[in-house]
């Protein structure tokens, strides 16, 4: 949630500033909120101080026995209760209208995040890995997928996910469905074993407290898929929520929660299905398996101290980094500019893998620093060293969408014959198989 004070202390500048992540704040509009909150604050601390006083008044009448005085001021004392909770009321109501401005506002972008209005204006940081060169037509991976067969089909069936769930859905089988799960199991085991993750299997449905905490609700109910179930309180039936990411879950790990400092920073990894419905997407990517309705990721959380979140994205990207280097996988690094981060994002790095067939690199890990705009929504705090409670730092990162790393692979490895070479590193993973075929 946006920092109620940047807008308090100088809303101009902030409202300029906030121009660059394409949000317009309705300036008038908070004015006009901050004075009727001040105006009632005031007040009811009028009439508390009135309550005070008259109660005191009260006491020196009794006790100069004038009962009529003492019945009159009694009178008076009792309309005052009912006056401060109708400003209390009233109180609620407009802070209510004041954190549903603060609610739909995007993350303020650090400064050293470039200027711009979209992708077109992301800077490359670096590159790794030369592109192959092929001594034939490169095929995409859809072509190369469809054409791999298995005993029971295609190992990469898009017709089947069409006849299964619609568009959007994938069907694999065999080597390639193998190969699929093995690229997570790697991805896991790399994060363990070698940049201090601690591997969590958490829930794929969430309810609303936990979209909030990490910023799909409100603003991006359209995306998600509902699930209404009944709640444990008598079969009330709520909206839950298919995870569109498992930063939901994890980040969700300290909501409502005073973290303990020697636990910071906290790395967390978890492989889950994802659930998007891509509202607004249709007619990008329908060809194959970039966009889809459902999809595997590795997903990278931390909970730090916020002097130490920078450098944690710094080591979030190159630990989303290393996975494609193993890989053998070229790609490069993008700094996004302030029109094309996420909406929780202070700053972020997409990982953009290169892709032969479509003579592009194309996203594959997104990560980003959050600082304490998901804290706050959250109410995860921690005890800094002057002990005062501070919200802590939240940041995510891709550690990689499995999917799209599969089809990096395919494009990537194929050979003349349509077979499939598979990296090295993933062949324990494939019970020593070299190529799929």
């Amino acid at each position: 949630m946006f920092d109620i004070n940047l807008l308090r202390n100088d809303l101009a500048v902030t409202a300029e500033r906030m121009k660059a992540r394409n949000y317009v704040i309705d300036t008038a509009a908070f004015e006009a909120l901050e004075a009727e909150r001040k105006a009632l604050q005031i007040q009811t601390q009028e009439l508390q101080q009135q309550r005070n006083t008259l109660s005191k008044a009260v006491g020196q009448a009794k006790a100069a026995k004038d009962d009529a005085k003492a019945q009159q001021l009694l009178a008076e004392v009792a309309a005052v209760p009912e006056k401060v909770k109708a400003n209390e009321l009233a109180l609620a109501g407009v802070q209510e209208r004041l954190n549903a401005i603060l609610m739909t506002m995007p993350n303020l972008p650090q400064t050293d995040v470039p200027m711009g209005k979209d992708s077109d204006e992301n800077v490359e940081q670096r590159r790794w890995g030369t592109a192959r060169e092929f001594d034939f037509e490169v095929k995409d991976h859809v072509a190369l997928g469809e054409a791999l067969a298995s005993a029971t089909g295609p190992q990469l069936d898009f017709e089947a996910g069409v006849k299964l769930s619609g568009t959007r859905f994938t069907v694999m089988r065999g080597p390639l469905a193998r190969m699929h799960r093995a690229l997570a199991q790697f991805m896991l085991d790399t994060h363990v074993n070698e940049h201090g993750f601690t591997e969590c299997y958490v829930p794929y449905i969430v309810n609303a407290e936990s979209m909030t905490g990490t910023g799909q609700l409100p603003k991006f109910e359209e995306d998600l898929f509902k699930v209404p179930m009944p709640t444990e309180e008598g079969g009330e039936v709520k909206n839950r929520y298919l995870i569109p990411t498992s930063e939901v879950s994890l980040t969700n790990f300290v909501r409502d929660t005073m973290v303990e400092a020697a636990q910071l920073p906290m790395r967390l990894t978890a492989h889950t299905p994802c659930f998007r419905s891509e509202a607004g997407s249709y007619g990008r990517d329908t060809r194959g398996m970039i966009r889809q309705h459902q999809f595997d990721k590795v997903e990278m959380v931390y909970i730090t101290k916020p002097d130490e979140s920078n450098a944690m994205l710094e080591e979030m990207t190159g630990n989303a980094e290393k996975i494609l280097q193993k890989l053998g996988l070229p790609y490069r690094v993008m700094l996004l500019c302030t029109g094309d981060m996420g909406f929780g994002a202070t700053k972020t790095y997409d990982l953009e893998v290169w892709l032969p067939a479509q003579n592009t690199y194309r996203e594959i890990s997104s990560c980003s620093n959050c600082e304490a705009f998901q804290a706050r929504r959250m109410g995860a705090r921690f005890k800094n060293a002057a002990g005062k409670n501070e919200p802590v730092h939240t940041l995510n990162g891709s550690g990689l969408a499995v999917g799209r790393t599969l089809v990096a692979i395919l494009e990537n490895y194929q050979n003349v014959d349509g077979s499939i070479t598979v990296p090295e590193v993933l062949r324990p993973y494939m019970g020593g198989m070299d190529v799929i075929r």
